[in-house]
């Protein structure tokens, strides 16, 4: 707000923007600490050092369970085959177990986070929408004589939507455009949960 405007504070405005607690900062840090805590519940938990070491292990495991099914029974019935390095088959049977036990787990997370993130671009719009309607109402009115008062506001909202948000037309579409795509990730993310579901 400009120099003048802050000698006569409006005390309705002043009150809004002194106002810092957030009300679901704290059901929100507790959710994330319940999360954090689940890591020491999954056995076999890791975290990647590096995008590389994701795409690593992707070639091996995605090869079907019924190949490595085979490999483990010719393993076992072929000392040919026994390497002094390599697992056990009683020791790759069980990753397989793990990875079949856990998978659905890692499917409901990753719709979890899809459902939160489009939960938390509907809450943006929303509250985006509202803004750029005043401000468009508020430019349109500090053209009158007697709304004057309201230019250094629009002053203040042109700088804060920013170098990049060149017209609120345009941050709309933009904004749409990405609370669509999250839209269809959520999509996609419900169809991964209900699947399973159906089929059983």
């Amino acid at each position: 707000m400009s120099t003048d405007e802050k000698a006569v504070p409006n005390s309705e405005s002043t009150a809004v923007s002194t106002e810092s607690t957030n009300p679901y900062a704290a059901g929100a840090q507790a959710r994330l600490q319940e999360l954090r805590l689940m890591r020491d519940q999954i056995p076999r938990f890791l975290i990647p050092g590096s995008t590389m070491e994701i795409r690593r292990l992707n070639s091996a495991a995605s090869v079907p369970p019924d190949f490595v099914e085979l490999t483990i029974v010719a393993v076992a019935n072929q000392k040919a085959l026994e390497r002094g390095e390599s697992a056990t088959p009683s020791e790759t049977r069980d990753r397989l177990r793990y990875a079949e036990a856990y998978s659905p787990l890692a499917d409901e997370l990753e719709a979890l986070a899809q459902f939160v993130r489009f939960s938390v671009n509907a809450a943006r719009n929303e509250a985006g929408s509202e803004a750029l309607t005043t401000y468009s109402l508020a430019q349109r009115l500090a053209k009158r004589r007697e709304n004057a008062g309201l230019a250094p506001y629009v002053a203040d909202m042109r700088r804060a939507l920013g170098r990049t948000r060149k017209s609120p037309e345009a941050t709309a579409k933009r904004e749409a455009a990405k609370a669509a795509r999250a839209a269809e990730k959520a999509a996609r993310a419900a169809d991964r949960v209900v699947k399973p579901t159906t089929a059983a």
